[in-house]
């Protein structure tokens, strides 16, 4: 079995869409895992994913890079508050936010402790998604380990989780902020009407044209005045094809 013949069986039998990724990182990526689980082909890769579903999660998990921790990249979020303070709180106090490929939770709670900082009278609405329901349950539970809590202040941490067992929980009142829900970007349609976007260290790993309409859809999803929060590898360089203009490093809004 060719790579080509590889991804169409898993676009049938898994509904992942890998054409939209760039081919040669992506066929790195499943031949590390291959030689991680001991296998040599793809024929026999795809009788194991079909066959184990512990394995089968486990190569869903390494495609759609569920990689993250709260505050990833410390500073860009000072830089994300003082943008909706600045540019999206004086006009509207209930804010509709979305966290797109959202992984295990970690990004929508960051998310949800800042508004509670910043705003804490106002009622906002933050969807969270991803395309993996596996993904989305551990999402939902909000247990974390010290590793994926590194990035929280001290204070931060006895504020909003509790700690047992070595395993730390998101307070009740930050998740009850969170709505859970799967959503490809790729293959599905985008609601409307959000004061701000987050999607970060996802669109790094699909092709141009792909990128393309994902960023036309994000742009179509806010609105003005709304701002897009990108990863910290992602500049958006004809960001002005969007309708957007560069509100910060990596933050766009829209105009």
């Amino acid at each position: 079995m060719e790579f080509n013949e590889f991804h169409k069986w898993v676009h049938r039998e898994l509904g992942i869409n890998l054409s939209a990724y760039k081919p040669e990182q992506l066929n790195r990526r499943i031949n590390s895992l291959m030689t991680r689980v001991g296998i040599k082909s793809l024929d026999e890769y795809t009788r194991v994913i079909k066959a184990d579903s512990e394995q089968r999660q486990k190569f869903l998990d390494f495609i759609t890079i569920n990689v993250t921790e709260f505050f990833r990249n410390p500073e860009l979020f000072v830089e994300l508050e003082k943008q909706i303070l600045k540019e999206l709180l004086p006009s509207n106090s209930n804010l509709k936010i979305w966290s797109a490929a959202c992984s295990i939770g970690c990004e929508p709670y960051t998310l949800g402790i800042i508004l509670n900082k910043i705003a804490p009278l106002g009622r906002h609405t933050i969807i969270a998604t991803d395309i993996d329901n596996t993904i989305l349950s551990k999402a939902k539970i909000g247990e974390y380990t010290k590793n994926e809590i590194k990035g929280m202040s001290t204070s931060d941490l006895g504020k909003y989780f509790s700690v047992r067992d070595d395993k730390y929980y998101i307070d009740s009142k930050i998740k009850s902020m969170i709505t859970f829900k799967k959503h490809d970007l790729i293959l599905d349609s985008y609601d409307n009407g959000f004061d701000l976007i987050v999607c970060r260290n996802v669109v790094i790993y699909f092709n141009n044209d792909t990128k393309n309409e994902i960023y036309k859809k994000f742009s179509n999803s806010l609105k003005k005045g709304g701002l897009l929060f990108v990863g910290a590898t992602e500049s958006i360089y004809n960001y002005r094809d969007y309708g957007f203009e560069k509100a910060s490093t990596f933050i766009y809004k829209k105009l």
